[in-house]
């Protein structure tokens, strides 16, 4: 259980790292459309530096940043409220916490599935991006993976507590 729980958290690790990239290039890219228009509109467009498809690699960052680093996160990050907790036991509040980390991985099953079916029917359709005519199936590929990863990082971080009691991180 734990040389798969440190695969995961491996994979998942380096989805954090990828994600905090997307982060960064999504400002980047969001600085340079907005010096680049205002500069089109200081010399009424004889410079034109604008971005080409600029809206679009800002939303398809923001996807991935997020999908990217919910995997890594969904252990990390949850806020407990001891006013509810404080009387149960250790064993009743990993088991609390078990149950809470499962929904989790049940949504990322629902997104994959979801994303799993957008796949082919982008595949089906030809359909592409609006402005780059990148074809959508490949976005929703990744994002396909990035669910099914949140879904296998709750999953085994839940087996996790409930087998070996609270995990640290």
């Amino acid at each position: 259980m734990k040389a798969i729980a440190r695969i995961v958290e491996r994979i998942t690790h380096g989805m954090h790292l990828l994600g905090g990239f997307f982060l960064i290039a999504m400002m980047v890219i969001t600085l340079f459309d907005v010096f680049t228009r205002g500069l089109f509109t200081m010399t009424n467009g004889a410079v034109d530096w604008t971005i080409l498809g600029g809206i679009e690699m800002v939303k398809y960052s923001l996807l991935f940043t997020v999908l990217f680093i919910l995997p890594h996160s969904v252990s990390r990050s949850q806020v407990i409220v001891d006013l509810f907790t404080e009387r149960l036991s250790s064993k009743a509040k990993n088991a609390l916490e078990a149950v809470y980390i499962f929904c989790f991985g049940l949504m990322g099953v629902g997104m994959s599935y979801g994303f799993y079916h957008l796949v082919e029917e982008a595949e089906m359709s030809y359909e592409t991006t609006q402005d780059l005519l990148i074809p959508l199936s490949y976005f929703y590929a990744v994002a396909c993976f990035a669910t099914a990863m949140l879904a296998v990082s709750a999953v085994v971080y839940t087996s996790r507590l409930l087998l070996c009691g609270k995990v640290e991180s």
